[in-house]
């Protein structure tokens, strides 16, 4: 009998790039798409939109990359300050620390003899990466990576942000803001059903959410640009 191979793809792998990736697309669409409904439902000619829309995209995308760094540069500073604290405490505590995994395996259903078997031989292999990982939930998979998350997330940002512009572009003048409103929902549909099948979650539901919170922000910003009418 020929032997099988056994291959898994776990979604929580693609986490760090999967968020940023997805949380710039669909900002770069919304907050582009609302500015250039607004700024059309005002009455300004073309080239104003598309100038609104430009500098949306580029001021947007540094924001994303400066937001997502600083943000997620928290999140592994925060780490590090736990494994280094985990790591003296191991060097000064060695005893009951073991104790401490021991525990944390009880827990989880092992009786105490398997447990502190358990936590004994990981301890010999390598006890900070056993305390980082069932201590405090940190793993090398699912660690933060702020350059990664900053460049993910402008990149993402502007070609997100890009499509809008090129409607607005092609658009007849008189239809720029119906034509990007319905082409952006067509696309936030899309983003999201493709974010959910990505992460493993339902098509549908992750297309309906950020369908509906785009049309939100699109309605709020034309109403402005009705209400003020002030061309840029």
């Amino acid at each position: 009998m020929s032997r099988l191979s056994h291959s898994e793809i776990h979604m929580v792998r693609r986490i760090g790039w999967l968020r940023a990736a997805v949380l710039g697309a669909n900002d770069g669409i919304v907050s582009t798409a609302s500015l250039v409904v607004g700024v059309a439902a005002a009455g300004s000619a073309r080239s104003a939109v598309l100038v609104a829309g430009l500098a949306g995209l580029v001021a947007g995308a540094m924001s994303m990359a400066a937001g997502e760094y600083v943000s997620v540069s928290s999140q592994a500073d925060a780490e590090k300050a736990d494994i280094a604290r985990e790591s003296r405490e191991l060097r000064d505590t060695p005893d009951a620390e073991l104790d401490e995994l021991t525990h944390i395996y009880m827990e989880r259903g092992l009786d105490r003899e398997l447990a502190r078997q358990v936590a004994t031989q990981l301890t010999e292999r390598d006890a900070l990466v056993a305390h980082a990982r069932d201590e405090l939930g940190i793993s090398e998979m699912v660690a933060a990576n702020p350059a990664q998350a900053a460049i993910v997330s402008a990149l993402t940002f502007a070609a997100g942000a890009v499509f809008p512009l090129i409607v607005a572009l092609l658009a007849p003048a008189s239809w720029i803001t119906l034509a990007v409103a319905m082409t952006t929902l067509a696309a936030l549909a899309t983003l999201g059903g493709l974010g959910a099948s990505a992460g493993g979650a339902g098509i549908i539901k992750g297309a309906s959410r950020v369908t509906f919170w785009g049309a939100l922000a699109m309605i709020a910003t034309a109403a402005v640009g009705r209400i003020f009418g002030v061309a840029v």
